[in-house]
């Protein structure tokens, strides 16, 4: 029960890496809101963990805004964000991704970041108290050919976690950020183009421990991040990739 008596706000909850962090913190002691632009999804969720669904478009900021003022009126107070929501755009050449691609992949990965920190940040640091996760990806530290914006968003969010970390310190609240390997999540398929087992075989070749990322690889090394146990951990961009990035 490391988590007991704490309030998380999951967004992207509803599926994949998120689902997985709802899961653990729950079964940790923690009360979740899961948040997700598909609300079905976020009452399964919900329902499963004895969370609270919320549907919310990260990307926008009256939406983020909402979520937040029902996360303190449901809870009264806010110990933990996940910044977990994230989007791709399909591989090709990083001059052939539409304009609208590249605005819908940056808001939902970067901009959203911004809107939850603009929207519950201020309550963090009031309290004096805070653990703020986001959900980074390896792309950010080893990026490939063909996702380039991908890559830059999630390099972003690395750099933006490291910015907030030092910032945010004195306040005590901390940012800490997860760099997955693609996992079996809805985006595995747009990671790789297609979904067959030969470019499954040939992105597993380059994963040493020879898996994918897990919901429940995510939900374990979530939980220690924002547990007491990491209070002196702030600023890192842990990797949970099976050596990938080596």
């Amino acid at each position: 029960m490391r988590l007991a008596e704490k309030t998380a706000i999951v967004t992207g909850g509803g599926s994949g890496f998120g689902a997985g962090i709802a899961a653990k913190f729950a079964a940790e002691g923690a009360r979740v809101m899961v948040a997700d632009i598909n609300p079905d999804a976020a009452a399964a969720v919900a329902a499963d963990t004895g969370g609270i669904a919320r549907t919310v478009d990260v990307a926008d900021g009256d939406s983020v805004a909402a979520m937040a003022r029902a996360a303190l009126e449901a809870f009264g107070h806010v110990d933990i964000l996940i910044n977990n929501a994230g989007i791709t755009h399909l591989p090709k050449p990083m001059e052939e991704v539409t304009e609208d691609e590249f605005d819908r992949v940056l808001a939902v990965n970067a901009k959203s970041v911004y809107l939850t920190a603009r929207h519950l940040v201020a309550h963090m640091k009031s309290r004096g108290t805070g653990a703020i996760l986001n959900i980074a990806s390896t792309a950010g530290l080893s990026p490939r050919p063909n996702l380039n914006w991908y890559n830059a968003s999630k390099g972003w969010m690395i750099t933006a976690t490291k910015t907030m970390a030092v910032e945010l310190a004195p306040h005590g609240v901390r940012v800490n950020a997860l760099c997955p390997v693609a996992g079996e999540t809805p985006l595995l398929a747009s990671f790789m183009g297609e979904d067959t087992p030969e470019r499954r075989a040939a992105f597993l070749s380059t994963i040493p421990i020879g898996r994918f990322s897990t919901p429940e690889d995510m939900g374990q090394a979530a939980c220690y991040l924002c547990s007491d146990e990491a209070s002196m951990v702030t600023g890192v961009a842990m990797q949970v990739d099976g050596g990938r990035c080596i």
